[in-house]
């Protein structure tokens, strides 16, 4: 039941095949978040064990202090003290940065995009209204033409 459940989180992070490149951007960057923070967490407790000053000693602490850690608020509550504590912590750091600010930029390319989208439709429209005009005003000079060339032109 728990791989059929991860599945499904992963396939609504990462999109479907079809799905737009910045929802799978913005996806893919959240589930590799959401995993190193989960085994930063498992991984700084380890790193930590038995030593001294030591606070990250229980998952619970180590994956709040990764949410706060990934997330750059850093309340300074819980810190790693052990060398390769915060290597992990630089990890959790670099990739929650890195997260953050493809999700941002993916979520601001979408709406520039649907802001050009917008504005060409607009434009289309508008080229259609030229090209319609165009046609009328050609239909026209052919009638003034037609009515020139045959001698049925306006009397004086």
């Amino acid at each position: 039941m728990l791989p059929g459940i991860v599945s499904r989180v992963v396939e609504l992070l990462l999109g479907r095949r079809e799905g737009s490149l910045h929802r799978k951007v913005a996806g893919a960057a959240t589930a590799v978040l959401l995993a190193v923070m989960l085994v930063g967490s498992y991984a700084v407790v380890e790193a930590e064990r038995g030593a001294p000053r030591a606070q990250l000693t229980t998952y619970p602490r180590a994956l709040w202090w990764a949410v706060e850690t990934a997330t750059t608020v850093g309340y300074g509550d819980f810190y790693p003290v052990t060398l390769w504590g915060r290597v992990i912590a630089v990890v959790v750091m670099i990739v929650g940065i890195t997260a953050y600010g493809m999700v941002t930029a993916a979520l601001a390319t979408w709406f520039v995009g649907r802001d050009q989208e917008r504005r060409h439709r607009r434009v289309l429209r508008a080229e259609q209204t030229v090209e319609e005009a165009a046609r009328a005003l050609h239909e026209r000079f052919d009638r003034l033409e037609r009515m020139l060339e045959g001698g049925g032109g306006p009397k004086r």
